[in-house]
């Protein structure tokens, strides 16, 4: 997935706030977070800073004010964490991957009729 940068867990929280109440004043998202975490202003707007970087987040001003916007989709992000974890630890082979996450999981039969409804869908294409 070219484009779509790594993202550490500090700035997952922080792209969670963009992706659900964005676009966002950098106080705005500094008051956002402390609601979950009590971290620093400052530890925040580095986190800002970082995710400008990677290209995660973009900005506007206005007027005095820089608003955030994200610059990729949440989709795109969990896709990308996705095939990563899937490539690190399982040599990015689904099956045993999606065995051993089945085997852990508690599913009512309407979540298993679901999956094997995915799954004949998949069988299909």
């Amino acid at each position: 997935m070219k484009g779509v940068p790594r993202i550490s867990e500090a700035e997952w929280l922080v792209m969670k706030v963009v992706w659900s109440k964005g676009p966002l004043t950098a106080n705005e998202v500094v008051e956002e977070v402390a609601r979950k975490k009590n971290w620093h202003p400052r530890t925040v707007k580095t986190l800002i800073h970082r995710l400008l970087k990677k290209k995660a987040l973009r900005f506007e001003k206005e007027g005095r004010e820089y608003l955030y916007h994200a610059a990729v989709t949440q989709a795109e992000c969990v896709r990308m964490e996705r095939r990563s974890f899937a490539r690190r630890v399982y040599g990015g082979a689904m099956k045993p991957m999606l065995a051993e996450f089945l085997e852990d999981a508690d599913l009512s039969a309407e979540d298993i009729a679901d999956l094997k409804s995915i799954l004949d869908q998949k069988g299909e294409k």
